[in-house]
């Protein structure tokens, strides 16, 4: 199998299925365990920032044995991938709370990673509600996918230059990111099926629309590698570009989220534990 099928079929399971996966979940809706999915959540965040500082970000400012790239353009890449990610989940804020605003005042009042498990539970208080109230939760699922299907778009990018740092036969890396992003999904296609299925949607409808949302990390991957062998200096701007994504997901989304499903210091040592797990993976 080429390299650029490898980038194509590793982002495929990573977004598609992760979404869809996410989805099924929807679907059937059932709570999960909080305090699981807090650790859960906790290992993930440690291993992605083991990986972001022990091998992206070195990667970057020494994408080959010749001269190291310039500083500045590392941390210029850092900042650039953690605000875009920042400013594409404020605008998941925004346009999901256009659409359910008139549903009623006690609403969650966000709609990103930290809340979609709450905003979830709190979709499905609506099942047998009027039909005005279902369209607009229905709208409120597509804008929802709309709105992560260009969330996962640097989250591809991530995995694409990963791949381009360290093709398939040294990528644990990149199929580790794969997979931690993958996790990462289910509970976005869980806020893009509930809305659509108490907005009246069938489940099977729902399930590909969230499968949908999560091809455009395909879309991203593509690009990332595309930067990643285009010379060193954009393989710095493109792994740096994926740390900065990375540590929104890490710092923004799954350690707040953590906590916040469990309010112990559990989730700490679970992470620590993630960040020794992360260390394995790239050195053995």
């Amino acid at each position: 199998m080429s390299m650029l099928a490898w980038v194509v079929v590793i982002t495929l399971i990573a977004g598609g299925v992760g979404t869809g996966l996410g989805g099924v979940v929807g679907a059937i809706f059932k709570r999960d365990n909080t305090k699981t999915v807090s650790l859960l959540l906790a290992l993930a965040g440690g291993v992605m920032l083991a990986i972001v500082c022990f091998d992206l970000v070195p990667s970057a400012i020494s994408p080959s044995e010749s001269e190291p790239a310039n500083i500045f353009v590392v941390i210029g890449g850092t900042l650039a991938g953690f605000f875009i990610v920042y400013l594409l989940n404020i605008l998941i804020d925004h346009a999901t709370n256009k659409e359910v605003r008139h549903i009623d005042e006690d609403h969650p009042k966000t709609a990103d990673n930290l809340d979609e498990l709450i905003h979830s539970d709190h979709y499905a208080h609506h099942a047998n509600e009027p039909v005005v109230n279902k369209k607009q939760l229905f709208a409120a699922g597509i804008v929802m996918g709309l709105a992560i299907a260009l969330h996962n778009l640097p989250e591809g990018m991530v995995i694409g230059a990963a791949i381009a740092n360290g093709g398939i036969a040294t990528g644990g890396t990149a199929i580790t990111l794969a997979i931690i992003i993958g996790l990462h999904n289910i509970p976005e296609g869980m806020a893009v099926a509930v809305p659509l299925i108490t907005g009246g949607s069938s489940r099977l409808k729902a399930i590909v629309i969230t499968f949908l949302s999560g091809l455009p990390t395909v879309i991203g991957a593509l690009l990332g590698y595309w930067l990643g062998t285009l010379g060193d200096i954009w393989l710095t701007i493109a792994l740096s570009f994926a740390s900065g994504a990375m540590l929104y997901v890490v710092f923004g989304e799954l350690l707040p989220a953590a906590y916040l499903m469990w309010k112990s210091k559990f989730p700490a040592v679970t992470m620590l534990a993630g960040v020794m797990l992360g260390l394995i993976i790239i050195y053995v």
